[in-house]
């Protein structure tokens, strides 16, 4: 959903947008602050599989070539295919952030009658230009879909590198999905939506305190959902642990302040959240196998 929305001008208050064209693929982030809430129209005429994540905001979209409308939240992706495209959007927050990658349908097919059984039964359908989603039910983004697409958003590459780089990621993204999807759904432990928006809600609060985090027994009580769901829900939305989740965001956190900073390792030691640099430079050196200084 990375296309230009119509009339766009009158609702929004502020847009900031960054693009990547490759080869027979085309990768967007945008992040786009509204004046108040309304509906926009996006109309495209290109014939592409659409990688979609959502990473902050609700709105609603009605998918014309679907015949489907969808409610979405928070944290988000799913894979959609059709012939052109008209959706109409209904933003239910003030900021919305999203992520896509946009494949030709050749070179989706490409690559995707090699993988699992989702992504062949997915690319059979874009081969006879059957209008799909991957699943009506989506899912949550997990740490490592989220990682990637930091990833790709901080790309410092440089010609030629940042082409097989973002290549490179933009097939690791589709291969994290379509192992997401093939997890059988009567196996999950969470199932109801409230659980998943609590979840949803406790990591964006370990996000935003990353410097000073909740406790389990903190973050409970602020989401309203008890320790054992908490603990297990979250390892199975997000693919870690909530201590895992932590140390591998003040990692990420850590490193992008080292390359495009100049504070010392001392103070982005006690920027993320260490009580000393001794510890922050041990964990940094155990998670990148170089010391802060030497990234440098």
């Amino acid at each position: 959903m990375q296309d230009k929305p119509m009339n766009q001008t009158d609702n929004i208050e502020n847009r900031i947008s960054k693009t990547w064209e490759l080869d027979n693929i085309s990768i967007a982030h945008n992040v786009i602050d509204y004046k108040t809430f309304g509906k926009t129209k996006s109309i495209n005429n290109s014939d592409l599989v659409r990688l979609h994540f959502g990473l902050q905001g609700s709105y609603n979209f009605n998918y014309e070539q679907l015949g489907s409308s969808f409610e979405l939240s928070g944290s988000h992706n799913n894979i959609m295919y059709s012939d052109g495209l008209e959706i109409e959007v209904e933003n239910k927050s003030q900021r919305i952030e999203t992520f896509g990658v946009n494949f030709t349908a050749e070179s989706f097919i490409e690559i995707a009658q090699n993988g699992n059984e989702p992504l062949k039964r997915f690319a059979d359908k874009v081969l006879n230009k059957e209008n799909s989603i991957l699943s009506n039910h989506w899912r949550i983004n997990n740490f490592k879909i989220q990682q990637v697409i930091t990833e790709i958003i901080n790309c410092s590459y440089e010609k030629e590198l940042k082409d097989l780089f973002l290549l490179s990621k933009s097939i690791e993204l589709l291969v994290l999905q379509a192992d997401l999807y093939d997890k059988q759904e009567n196996t999950l432990f969470i199932k109801s939506q409230n659980d998943k928006k609590k979840l949803i809600e406790a990591k964006e609060l370990l996000t935003s305190r990353i410097d000073n985090p909740p406790t389990i027994v903190q973050l409970s009580k602020l989401t309203g959902i008890n320790e054992y769901k908490l603990k297990k829900g979250f390892k199975e939305l997000f693919g870690t642990t909530i201590f895992g989740y932590i140390h591998k965001n003040r990692m990420s956190l850590a490193k992008k302040l080292l390359l495009g900073t100049d504070k010392s390792a001392k103070e982005i030691a006690y920027e993320t959240g260490y009580n000393s640099p001794q510890h922050f430079s041990t964990a940094f050196k155990k998670e990148f196998g170089v010391s802060p200084n030497d990234i440098r």
